[in-house]
């Protein structure tokens, strides 16, 4: 197929979670965020302080923005001039929102990437729940959004993750570089929705290419940000229970890698740089964090191919590693919610 050929996509929408844009909003986006949920009171506020700490404002807004200017010059670029739209799941601008916008724009067709490279019911089935919803609250001829796939394994995805780690390698000599220990963090889930996707497996492939990437075998899959009650299993080990392991068997370099997310946003800031960094200097270690996929120069090329490989009908679907890429259109039963999968 040429590159001239392609299907009828008249636009992009980028989605994301969202963050608060000063800190009025802080709390109200919270109540977004655990709307529907058993989240206590004194849990949502611990949450706030963590906003309020970095001025109320989350980078993730800022970064969306330059996602999409960026975007809509590469698209250009590379002979698809289409508008890129912003849409999130707990703030403005609302998904609900956009998609009335582009409906008034007289968008027909959207082609809608979604923040998160992983499989699981958080990070890719919910989405693909709120891109429904948004629709049905518009009206019966919104536009149709199609969703790009799950791309852990795109080979650029784990090429930027291991470029990262490597630039934060360089903290020490050559000669030492085989005694650090790599920590690859991701967001923990319930023990019940992970047990229902890949999402576990995905990220424990990824961590073992970027390590092999570095030349590094001392490697660990770790996770930050636990929000359940202290009863539900979530999946372990916690960031701060791998340091302390790490301290207890003699191992003081540490590069933590937060392969999990895409951008160092308020998560990544708060869990790693404020409370693991206090952890590690706390217990003697020197920990040096790895930036997220996005603040890499060729992050937009990334997107840019997930969307270009829909948009031209490529047969080819780049993916590196024991799993095949992921389908353009998922299974109606993959990634269910933590109730469903703890009944199956």
């Amino acid at each position: 197929m040429s590159q001239s050929e392609h299907t009828d996509y008249d636009a992009v929408l980028l989605v994301s979670f969202g963050g608060p844009d000063g800190p009025d909003d802080v709390l109200p986006f919270l109540e977004n965020v655990v709307r529907g949920k058993r989240v206590p009171r004194e849990r949502l506020l611990e949450v706030a302080e963590h906003y309020y700490e970095l001025g109320g404002r989350s980078p993730i807004n800022e970064q969306n923005v330059a996602l999409q200017a960026a975007l809509t010059d590469y698209l250009r670029a590379q002979g698809h001039p289409l508008p890129v739209y912003v849409g999130n799941r707990n703030w403005h601008p609302l998904l609900e929102d956009t998609v009335r916008r582009m409906q008034a724009d007289g968008v027909q067709r959207a082609l809608a990437w979604v923040a998160s490279a992983y499989s699981c019911y958080s990070g890719c089935r919910q989405y693909r729940e709120d891109l429904v919803r948004a629709r049905n609250a518009v009206s019966p001829s919104a536009p149709i959004i199609d969703k790009v796939r799950a791309f852990f394994n795109h080979p650029l995805f784990l090429q930027i993750n291991a470029e990262q780690i490597a630039a934060a390698l360089t903290t020490w000599p050559a000669e030492e570089r085989d005694q650090v220990t790599l920590l690859c963090t991701a967001h923990s889930l319930p023990q019940a929705m992970a047990n229902g996707c890949a999402y576990v497996d995905q990220l424990t492939a990824t961590a073992q290419w970027v390590a092999d990437a570095n030349g590094l075998t001392d490697w660990a899959l770790v996770y930050q940000s636990r929000s359940g009650p202290p009863h539900q299993p979530w999946l372990e080990p916690d960031i701060g229970d791998a340091l302390r392991a790490c301290a207890a068997n003699g191992q003081s370099r540490i590069v933590v890698a937060p392969i999990g997310f895409l951008s160092d946003h308020v998560e990544v800031l708060h869990d790693l740089d404020t409370e693991a960094r206090a952890c590690s200097e706390e217990l003697g270690l020197t920990m040096v964090r790895a930036r997220a996929a996005f603040h890499h120069r060729d992050f937009v090329k990334l997107v840019g191919d997930l969307l270009l490989e829909r948009i031209r009908q490529r047969p080819d679907r780049a993916a590196v590693g024991p799993f095949p890429a992921l389908p353009d259109v998922c299974p109606p039963d993959c990634c269910p919610a933590a109730a469903t999968a703890a009944r199956g």
